[in-house]
């Protein structure tokens, strides 16, 4: 902003909300790098890193529960024998899986890295494990998936992360003592022990942590008992170091995994203290393959992931694979679409730090990066018109950053304004219809750094 526009607000009796510290300073550190705020999750200065800098990734929930396609769940919410569901794992041939077509996929979407599912709830292992035959080279098909996957992945340096459940319910020493996702009681047959069921877990996770070379991350999944030993996760940091490993473990992990929209206080959340990975599923119903998926909107998804990414968090989007090892077109067209919003935003993510705070409207979010700011709308927009109160500076350049358009702008008082009589920034004739079913984001360009 020029000097002599500055005092012609001061002149209309208009105070300008004055960029922070010193006019003069904030244009001397134009183009340099910002310091990190206080609440930007710190780095581990370590090989997990890359978990900092990836921020999107793909989830595969994929097991037998792909044949009766209606839930990765199904087992247990529709009270299935054991008997009668391990039955699955004797269909279970998914000729047409190639990992190379998810990768594709994933990358095209511009997803960064892979997270899938070794061992579900169902306690069917996707692995050549030798620790139980309950596993997929005792299915027609007899091809190690996590092994194919992780080859793929070495080959492309694609991070690779793998889910492990903890509730299981196949497993005769695991207690199953009706707990909420546990069966009602034990089979008959089963010989309930956590001791040795805690053996069986530390040999999987060692196997699965020996046996596939580097391992980028440990997705950890219902702790029913919160258990806590600490020792399962060094094991796991002694054999992967590279491994970020989540919340939902024997200890606190390294990061934390709001899911869906269950967690109203993260999903409101301006900024995270700590490292966050948010997970969805496109389908609003299941995480695995669902004949009668309900899939969510493009403009649900585009918002949900954007008020993540705009509060520093990662976003981990899911799709289930269905028993042939295809990933439903239904599905891969809502990832490529995204994917298509995403590149055309990503920049108001990318080193920038969240300064939602420096404005009065709890509808949208604020990224920076040294002299620009982003306006993120991923609640929607009402209106075509709106209010960035409380500033009054005028931008040097407004644009839609989905697709380079100017925006209208200008400094005035609307009818709203009139008990503190004060002039604006507003934002005018915003194009609401082209974006209905995606979430737009505003780059403002400023001489300095305001207030915040």
């Amino acid at each position: 902003m020029k000097r002599r526009d500055m005092l012609s607000l001061l002149a209309m009796g208009t105070t300008p909300l004055i960029f922070k510290n010193s006019f003069a300073n904030s244009l001397a550190t134009s183009g340099t790098a910002f310091p990190l705020a206080d609440d930007t999750p710190k780095r581990f200065g370590d090989g997990r890193d890359w978990f900092f800098e990836k921020r999107y990734g793909m989830f595969v929930h994929w097991g037998i529960y792909a044949i009766p396609a209606w839930h990765e769940q199904i087992q247990w919410r529709k009270k299935i024998p054991r008997a009668q569901y391990v039955k699955y794992a004797d269909e279970f041939n998914p000729k047409k899986f190639n990992p190379e077509q998810w990768l594709d996929l994933m990358q095209e979407a511009g997803m960064k890295y892979i997270t899938i599912t070794t061992k579900h709830h169902d306690g069917f292992c996707m692995w050549d494990t030798k620790l139980t035959p309950y596993n997929i080279m005792n299915t027609p098909y007899k091809k190690d998936i996590i092994g194919m996957l992780a080859d793929a992945c070495h080959k492309r340096k694609v991070p690779l992360c793998l889910y492990y459940s903890i509730a299981d319910w196949h497993h005769p020493n695991y207690p199953n003592l009706g707990r909420h996702h546990e069966l009602e009681k034990p089979e008959v047959g089963d010989s309930p022990d956590w001791n040795k069921y805690m053996e069986f877990l530390r040999a999987q996770v060692k196997e699965l942590c020996t046996n596939y070379g580097t391992i980028h991350g440990f997705w950890w999944d219902m702790n029913v008992p919160k258990y806590y030993d600490p020792s399962v996760n060094d094991m796991i940091r002694k054999l992967q170091p590279n491994a970020i490993i989540n919340n939902r473990g024997f200890d606190e992990g390294d990061y934390g995994t709001p899911e869906r929209d269950y967690d109203q206080a993260a999903g409101e959340a301006r900024a995270f203290k700590g490292a966050t990975e948010s997970c969805e599923s496109v389908d609003s119903l299941s995480w695995g393959y669902n004949k009668n998926a309900e899939y969510y909107t493009l403009r649900h998804l585009t918002g949900s992931i954007d008020r993540y990414f705009a509060a520093t968090a990662n976003y981990l989007l899911n799709v289930g694979p269905t028993e042939e090892g295809l990933i439903p077109g239904s599905a891969s067209d809502i990832l490529n679409r995204i994917g298509k919003w995403y590149a055309s935003v990503k920049e108001s993510y990318e080193e920038v730090q969240p300064v939602t705070q420096i404005f009065e409207n709890p509808e949208i979010s604020v990224t920076r990066r040294n002299q620009t700011y982003y306006i993120h709308f991923n609640r929607g927009l009402r209106t075509n018109g709106f209010s960035l109160k409380p500033v009054n500076v005028m931008p040097k350049k407004a644009t839609i950053l989905n697709d380079g358009r100017p925006v209208e702008c200008s400094i005035s008082m609307a009818a709203g304004d009139y008990v503190e009589q004060k002039k604006y920034l507003r934002l005018k004739n915003l194009p609401v219809a082209d974006y209905y079913d995606k979430t737009m984001v505003i780059k403002l360009e400023f001489d300095g750094i305001l207030n915040e």
